[in-house]
């Protein structure tokens, strides 16, 4: 029986919806069993924290999407081991720092919550990072893209399980750059993921011999994208690369459809996009964009299952970052029930010695850097007449082999991997 309790956050900043500091949508506990012996558990249940963006920009992505995952993965797991209790809290960040951070704290040190996952928001993220370090507790990131989470900011307790610009940056900007698309112009979110995946696209640009030729910066939840359209326009750059997501992309493509810049020469990059962007803005103004991404919800008959299963609950189809959080958490779980409790470093490591073998990911491994190693896919949005099944967007133009999606340890500025190395 699933029993729920709302644990509020009170907030003085006042959004569209809720005055709350997190949000109060605590759907706990989400009790597995009443009976049976229960593990080692601290404060004899487990207690994972699902933090993102519930009503903002970022929201249809992940938002409450990522609860519905998150709760899904939980009753999954109730199968096989119903003697172990679950809670399920949930908060907004509202894309604040602060806000994270102290939501994420107080998980911590006063309800205890042992992992938190999704997040979804690279400035948010870096915050969280430095609490979960200090607190010794684990964080499984969904669409957090800066690299500095998996790199020179990464922590033994927080582990990359959907991808970072890297994976995004190489797969698009190779395979393009190779069909003499070699000049680039920018239109990217002015936050922590926007200014890195302008940062990692120059890198690999400059590794391509193909230049940039600009870029300009917009606020989180700006609506009037006209003045940097013209800009990008003006540049003549062959292709305009959208580093932003969420309502920011499809805000930024239907002023560019408006402005008649579909008809001009340049071609439209998301260098980030997720299915609900282009469920957004239709497939008439989507057509044609290009993105990587580490999963589709198409992709064979396992992920079709589960996306069925999951649109029955939320009504729209998974994206990649909600199916990563069903993933995430049941890694967690069957590591806990591995480990015979939730103390954090014999859940760490049962989660690197067992492979994530799921509809997500087939037999992947986190990484020395804990970074989840798996494929990557390189899509484009079809053309409407291509649409036979509702939300079947994509079709997919390449797999990219783990092998291949991921920047080597070698260049790696994880200070983990050098504390290993001593």
């Amino acid at each position: 029986m699933v029993d729920y309790r709302v644990a509020e956050y009170r907030s003085r900043h006042v959004r569209l919806r809720w005055q709350m500091l997190g949000v109060a949508l605590a759907l706990c506990p989400l009790t597995l069993a009443e009976q049976g012996r229960a593990a080692d558990l601290s404060d004899g249940l487990v207690k994972i924290g699902i933090i993102n963006d519930q009503t903002g920009p970022l929201s249809d992505l992940a938002g409450p999407g990522s609860v519905v995952a998150a709760k899904m993965a939980i009753e999954d797991f109730r199968q096989s081991k119903p003697e172990l209790k679950v809670d399920l809290v949930v908060a907004d960040h509202q894309n604040k720092p602060d806000i994270g951070a102290q939501v994420t704290r107080k998980w911590f040190d006063v309800d205890g919550v042992d992992m938190v996952a999704d997040v979804g928001n690279s400035a948010v993220a870096l915050a969280i990072q430095s609490v979960a370090r200090d607190k010794n507790r684990i964080v499984a990131y969904a669409a957090v893209g800066t690299t500095d989470i998996g790199g020179k900011q990464c922590s033994p307790t927080g582990l990359v399980w959907l991808h970072d610009n890297y994976n995004l940056v190489t797969g698009s900007v190779g395979r393009l750059v190779s069909k003499g698309y070699d000049t680039w112009f920018f239109i990217a979110a002015d936050f922590a993921f926007g200014r890195n995946m302008v940062d990692q696209s120059k890198r690999v640009l400059g590794e391509t011999g193909a230049k940039a030729l600009g870029a300009v910066f917009h606020p989180l939840g700006n609506a009037d994208y006209g003045s940097f359209l013209l800009q990008a326009q003006a540049s003549g750059a062959k292709v305009v690369a959208f580093a932003n997501a969420g309502t920011q992309l499809v805000d930024s493509m239907k002023q560019w459809n408006e402005f008649g810049m579909n008809a001009g020469r340049q071609k439209p990059v998301a260098v980030l996009m997720f299915l609900t962007d282009v469920h957004g803005m239709g497939a008439e103004t989507a057509q044609g964009l290009t993105t990587v991404t580490a999963w589709y919800w198409a992709l064979n008959d396992e992920t079709r299952a589960f996306a069925q299963r999951f649109y029955k609950l939320h009504h729209a189809m998974p994206t990649a970052p909600q199916a990563s959080v069903y993933s995430s958490v049941m890694h967690y779980l069957k590591a806990v029930a591995a480990a015979g409790t939730d103390e954090t470093k014999a859940v760490l490591e049962k989660m690197r010695a067992m492979p994530v073998d799921d509809f997500y990911a087939r037999g992947a491994r986190l990484r020395a850097d804990n970074k989840l190693i798996h494929d990557f896919y390189f899509v484009e949005v079809k053309k409407p007449s291509e649409i036979t099944t509702p939300w079947d967007y994509y079709k997919v133009l390449q797999t990219i082999p783990a092998a291949d999606a991921y920047e080597p340890l070698s260049r790696s500025e994880c200070p983990l991997l050098k504390a290993q190395a001593n």
